[in-house]
């Protein structure tokens, strides 16, 4: 099938809308028109090189939702053509050790997602300028159309509207996830989260349903934290230091028993400021990406041994794609859940790069691309 697609040819390149190749699906595949996709900070890592990638180019995009449109052989029967679906950004097997201890977000399938080498034989789906091309996460949903392995799509009910169903594939089960998983927040305690972009706001609502008496919003950008009081947060502070001494009055001392850390880009001292903020037993959880290639950290170790903090990675929000991807979109057809507030603006896919300069700018929560016929 000949289409096109936003691809990356080098580091700190913009997206180029290129025509492109996609293959038919094989065993165990289906081929999928997209609707939507997620405009995610986590395939500008990309641009910037934070993400290595092992070559070029790359289609971008692991954020989408769309109808199968084609089915390769011995695809499971709940998936048909026709289905309206939600891609995963890790694939789920259901079978290895990872998935049967109930850590699908860590599924061994995950090792191959930035190999571009397709899940059921290896080879490559999509080709631009007669080259290989390695698709996000295995995905490439900054194209109309896409063929993918099962493990990565589950089917979502069809009346959702495709322009918040592509959110929970990636920011919305990481961000929610990351409050109700790995953070664990209970009623009544003090949360705080950092960072107020797709992920942040999703992680703010999780505490918010949670339970959290005080929700605490930081963010240097005024207009997120406008936001951030829209959906529940109680105190906002343009940063962690700026909120140190505020929060120990309001909690007489005992700082915020969670502290969740979202920002776009990780960097190593901001662990110290987020420990600094947690109270003694609290739990730091770690979102926010870094670069792969940046090993120093800022703690002090005395005090995180002596008041028995806790520091905690998170992937997906330790959570369940095809669990809690479903779960979550029934939340919000329940309206406990705000995804429709959290799409700040479409765009065509000629204009990514505008909406990656708007997401760096501040101006958007999430961005989206709407496809169209002319898009096809």
């Amino acid at each position: 099938m000949r289409t096109k697609g936003a691809i990356l040819w080098g580091i700190d390149q913009e997206w180029s809308i290129e025509e492109i190749e996609i293959g038919d699906p094989v065993a165990g595949e289906v081929q999928i028109q997209l609707e939507t996709a997620g405009m995610c900070h986590s395939d500008h890592h990309i641009v910037t090189g934070a993400t290595p990638m092992p070559s070029f180019p790359v289609m971008g995009g692991h954020e989408g939702a769309g109808v199968i449109t084609k089915l390769g052989p011995n695809v499971p029967a709940d998936l048909q053509v026709g289905d309206h679906v939600v891609l995963s950004f890790i694939p789920a097997c259901g079978r290895c050790p990872a998935c049967v201890a109930g850590h699908m977000a860590l599924c061994d399938l995950g090792m191959g997602l930035l190999s571009g080498q397709a899940v059921s034989d290896g080879t490559y789906r999509i080709q631009a300028r007669g080259q290989n091309v390695i698709p996000m996460c295995l995905l490439g949903t900054f194209s109309p159309y896409m063929t993918v392995h099962h493990t990565s799509v589950v089917k979502i009910d069809p009346t959702i509207p495709f322009e918040v169903a592509c959110l929970v594939g990636c920011g919305v089960p990481t961000g929610f996830g990351s409050a109700t998983h790995m953070a664990q927040i209970g009623p009544g305690e003090t949360a705080v989260v950092v960072g107020i972009g797709g992920v942040g706001l999703s992680a703010l609502q999780g505490a918010v349903l949670s339970g959290a008496s005080k929700v605490v919003a930081i963010d240097p950008n005024p207009w997120k934290r406008e936001q951030a009081e829209k959906f529940g947060a109680t105190h906002t502070y343009p940063s962690m230091g700026e909120a140190l001494m505020p929060l120990m009055e309001a909690t007489e001392g005992r700082m915020a028993e969670k502290v969740i850390l979202t920002m776009g880009e990780m960097h190593g001292d901001y662990v110290e400021e987020g420990l600094l903020l947690t109270a003694k037993a609290g739990t730091l959880v770690i979102t926010s990406m870094g670069r792969m290639d940046a090993f120093e950290v800022r703690m002090n170790n005395f005090l995180l041994s002596m008041l028995q903090k806790t520091v905690k990675g998170c992937i997906f929000g330790g959570g369940n794609a095809r669990h809690d991807i479903p779960r979550l979109l029934r939340m919000y057809q329940a309206g406990q859940l705000n995804l429709d507030d959290m799409v700040t603006r479409s765009y065509s896919l000629e204009e990514v790069n505008q909406g990656y300069r708007d997401m760096l700018d501040g101006k958007n929560i999430r961005g989206i691309i709407k496809y169209t016929d002319a898009d096809r």
